[in-house]
């Protein structure tokens, strides 16, 4: 459907003398990259997918930390079935959760009938679907989407049937095809639907034709509609407005900062870290000042200067950040952090928690000081090693 690697054809010499197309990236990717680069410039928070297959395009977006909603909608509810798995959370995302919440949402159902659930959208995605609608469905279908939907953008993909003389066949791409515009049916098609439903519409494309024959311009065209007003009809007044026709067959929740058990499972972890790194600092600089034979007592110095167990490379703001809160400092046999050290650190201070918020977080997992502004940790551990001096 996507690439034929031969062409032929009564013209094919005086139109593209390699005699292969060969689209790079094959021409799925292409249509998927697109999406992705309208998502990196106006990153919406919810996207539907409408015709989302084997959700190929689902599983890339949900990478993309401004998106919070993912949903698919399709007619084959097998399909749905077999391929929600791939959208399931890695493990990693787990040990490296995202700071928002995401959940992904795969329904059963007919494009062309209202669901309110997919009300308020940012962003809904049509890549190669309206071509498999009958004129039924095809007329039926700007007034669920553009009309009762509403979202703020909607990208719709489709052949460009004047590309298909280049392919070794006359015949539709695909046998479920109903129809293959040209780009003057579709630009009028999408011209009249934009200005009716109030949307503004720009016409593209992947697929570069070969040498020679740039007048067919690109093999799939697209049209990106932009509500005029911005803002996607969440609220709208409906009848409809509770009409919930679609059955759902998978949902996943993705782990997020957000969640306040994943918030202080990081929160713990990294500062045990922190706090481990800043203890085996401070017998680094023990076992230097042995070496020096250094007989006059002095506080530790735990100003920045090079630090290869920290491993870290900190910009000018962090280090001014580190440097103006309060030292670690050692209690007898204890070694103690405070609270506000370890939030100065670009790990714990990218987490947004204030002083008060972390303690509560941490209380029950690490042991603090006798007014719980500081992380108390035995100063020596049985894993310590102390080379002898040569």
């Amino acid at each position: 459907n996507d690439l034929c690697n031969s062409v032929v054809g009564g013209n094919f010499e005086e139109v593209c003398p390699e005699k292969v197309i060969r689209f790079k990236p094959p021409l799925y990717k292409q249509r998927y990259e697109f999406v992705r680069d309208l998502v990196d410039r106006h990153e919406p928070k919810k996207i539907a997918d409408l015709g989302c297959g084997d959700t190929k395009l689902l599983k890339l977006l949900k990478i993309y930390p401004c998106i919070q909603l993912l949903v698919g909608v399709d007619i084959n509810e097998e399909k749905l079935h077999s391929n929600g798995h791939h959208l399931s959370p890695y493990l990693g995302e787990f040990v490296k959760p995202r700071d928002l919440d995401l959940t992904i949402i795969l329904y059963h159902g007919s494009v062309v009938e209202r669901d309110s659930r997919l009300l308020g959208f940012d962003l809904i995605t049509c890549i190669e679907l309206i071509e498999h609608l009958d004129s039924d469905d095809l007329a039926r279908f700007p007034e669920v989407v553009f009309g009762y939907l509403s979202p703020a953008m909607v990208v719709i993909s489709t052949p460009n049937s004047e590309f298909n003389p280049l392919f070794p066949t006359v015949a539709l791409r695909d046998a479920d095809h109903k129809f293959e515009w040209s780009r003057m049916e579709f630009q009028t098609w999408a011209s009249q639907v934009a200005k009716c439903y109030n949307y503004c519409v720009e016409f593209t494309g992947v697929g570069t034709p070969p040498a020679g024959a740039e007048h067919v311009g690109y093999c799939t065209q697209i049209g990106v509609f932009t509500k005029i007003g911005g803002k996607a009809a969440g609220s709208c007044v409906s009848e409809d407005h509770d009409q919930h026709v679609y059955k759902a067959v998978y949902m996943t929740s993705y782990p997020s900062l957000q969640q306040e058990k994943v918030l202080k499972f990081v929160l713990v972890g990294e500062l045990l870290i922190q706090v481990e790194h800043l203890r085996l600092r401070h017998h680094r600089m023990l076992r230097e000042r042995k070496r020096e034979s250094d007989p006059k007592p002095r506080d530790t110095d735990f100003s920045l200067g090079p630090d290869l167990l920290l491993g870290a490379v900190f910009t000018e703001a962090e280090k001014a950040r580190i440097e103006n809160s309060p030292e670690p400092f050692c209690e007898g046999d204890k070694f103690c952090v405070p609270l506000q050290r370890l939030l100065a650190y670009p790990k714990l201070h990218r987490l947004r928690v204030d002083e008060e918020r972390m303690r509560a977080l941490i209380a029950d997992s690490v042991c603090l000081s006798s007014d719980s502004s500081a992380v108390m940790v035995d100063l020596y551990n049985s894993l310590d090693y102390w080379p002898e001096d040569s």
